[in-house]
């Protein structure tokens, strides 16, 4: 009977992890630059590089590139815009309700461009080239039930890397 007690508890115990398996990322190494600052995260087969936007042109030995809400407004500059569209990894926009419209397009300023998903958390934007132009793909991530939290804030970050890795393996 007492084996089966322990085998209950355990069972129990194995049941109430503080991270689901749906919060925590298990995919293949990572490495992902950052502008800004770096995030805390639990993940250690996720390493985070400090560069800034002038570096991004030389840096793709990364996996893909985050930019902290902090340096949105200078990201937007102009000179920027071409760089996006150039990266072959993708480029996540941190905390920008105004998705990535004004840091793909010439002409957009950050400031006065309206939201276009208040309730966004991040944006991925990753352009390929086509034979008629460009071919862009996005992503965006939300909180659940739109609440900052470190536990929603976690799950998106592994929305995030779960993504980087799908297509860095196309």
């Amino acid at each position: 009977m007492r084996k089966v007690y322990l085998l209950f508890i355990g069972l129990f115990l194995a049941g109430c992890s503080a991270h689901p398996a749906e919060e925590t990322y298990q995919g293949r190494d990572l490495t992902i630059g950052v502008i800004g600052s770096v995030p805390s995260i639990k993940e250690k087969n996720v390493v985070f590089e400090q560069i800034t936007l002038d570096e991004m042109e030389k840096r793709q030995h990364l996996d893909a590139i985050l930019i902290m809400k902090e340096s949105l407004t200078e990201a937007d500059q102009e000179q920027y815009v071409a760089v996006y569209r150039n990266l072959t990894i993708p480029v996540f926009f941190m905390q920008s309700t105004k998705a990535h419209v004004p840091f793909t397009n010439d002409g957009v300023d950050y400031a006065s461009f309206p939201d276009v998903d208040a309730s966004s958390y991040a944006t991925g934007f990753l352009s390929t080239a086509a034979d008629e132009g460009f071919n862009e793909r996005t992503w965006r991530y939300h909180l659940k039930d739109d609440q900052e939290s470190k536990s929603n804030i976690e799950i998106v970050y592994n929305q995030i890397f779960n993504t980087i890795e799908s297509v860095n393996s196309k």
